[in-house]
């Protein structure tokens, strides 16, 4: 495979920033059994003026210009970027699950991530879209005009799931608390790369829907959703159940890596913006040393311990160290 395959490669401009690129464009064709054939389409935004160039959202800036990426995440990456699969990311909490979505859109200028968090009430056709059911009757009762498009909205998934040139970024964070059907029902959505609005299939026509951010609107034929480039999709887990071996079996799966101390270094510089403190980068050698004993801490509490390190410089040291010790206690105890 030719050296230079990597299409994400999390690389890093002498600022330390990441460097986003059009290497998207570079993507090979999908594999044939991976190819999908919506209709060319392009989404109208509602909040600005059209041609106008939108900034990225905070979320996305922020989470994506702080994250790490080791080689092997990159390598996963790519992978699931070659395969138009969905990548199942498993890991300790704070080990940066969520956060590699945001590092590859911003690299890849794939837009800001769509993003559904699972709970046990999620479901399929929340994910795809939601329907007002109750206001769409009122008004179909008062006799007022038939306008089904305000009372439909499409979801995280389905927007993803839109056709377009290049791949939508979609995260599905902690699909292990979903009910037992979830991780079965996405099955067909992503084999197919497609879905259908029953409500605007009976009514037939071209409808334009909203996403559900209220910012975008899509032109819907017949009902009917099917994707032209497969979106990036990464769905987080936290390892607490198994999954049902259908569902694995589409999917790629990745362990985020424990990182090393020069990686926490890293990633402490780049959140707080400034040379750290011989006290702050000893304290960064002993949280590693937690880390590689397997205690239960995260990297966003090694986060608060060393913002506090300067705003308690003044403090009773004892005090101090207590508060300290209580911020970076193991989540096991």
């Amino acid at each position: 495979m030719d050296k230079d395959w990597k299409i994400f490669t999390g690389a890093r401009g002498e600022d330390g920033k990441l460097v986003p690129h059009d290497g998207i464009t570079r993507l090979p064709p999908a594999p044939p059994w991976r190819d999908f054939d919506g209709p060319p389409a392009k989404g109208r935004r509602l909040d600005a003026k059209a041609g106008a160039k939108q900034p990225l959202s905070f979320s996305t800036r922020t989470r994506g210009l702080t994250f790490r990426a080791d080689q092997d995440v990159v390598k996963m990456v790519n992978a699931a970027l070659y395969l138009r699969r969905p990548l199942l990311v498993t890991g300790k909490p704070g080990a940066g699950k969520s956060s590699l979505i945001h590092a590859v859109a911003h690299e890849l200028r794939l837009g800001d991530v769509l993003e559904w968090p699972i709970n046990s009430r999620s479901a399929l056709q929340q994910g795809q879209y939601e329907y007002d059911a109750v206001g769409r009757l009122r008004e179909v009762q008062l006799n007022t005009e038939d306008s089904i498009e305000k009372y439909l909205k499409l979801g995280p998934l389905g927007t993803a799931f839109i056709p377009s040139e290049q791949p939508r970024a979609l995260l599905i964070d902690e699909i292990d608390k979903s009910d037992l059907d979830l991780p079965n029902d996405l099955l067909n959505i992503f084999e197919q790369g497609e879905f259908t609005i029953p409500e605007l299939k009976r009514l037939g026509g071209v409808r334009e829907i909203e996403d559900h951010t209220g910012k975008w609107a899509f032109k819907i034929a017949g009902g009917h959703v099917r994707c032209r480039a497969f979106p990036f999709v990464i769905m987080t887990s936290n390892d607490e159940r198994e999954f049902p071996m259908p569902f694995r079996r589409r999917c790629l799966s990745l362990k985020m890596p424990d990182p090393s101390k020069e990686m926490l270094l890293d990633i402490v510089r780049a959140h707080l913006k400034e040379t750290l403190s011989a006290d702050a980068e000893a304290r960064v050698g002993k949280f590693h040393e937690r880390v590689i004993k397997e205690e239960k801490v995260t990297t966003d509490q090694l986060l608060n311990a060393v913002f506090l390190l300067k705003g308690l410089g003044n403090a009773d040291a004892a005090e101090r160290e207590a508060l300290i010790a209580e911020i970076l206690k193991s989540l096991d105890v």
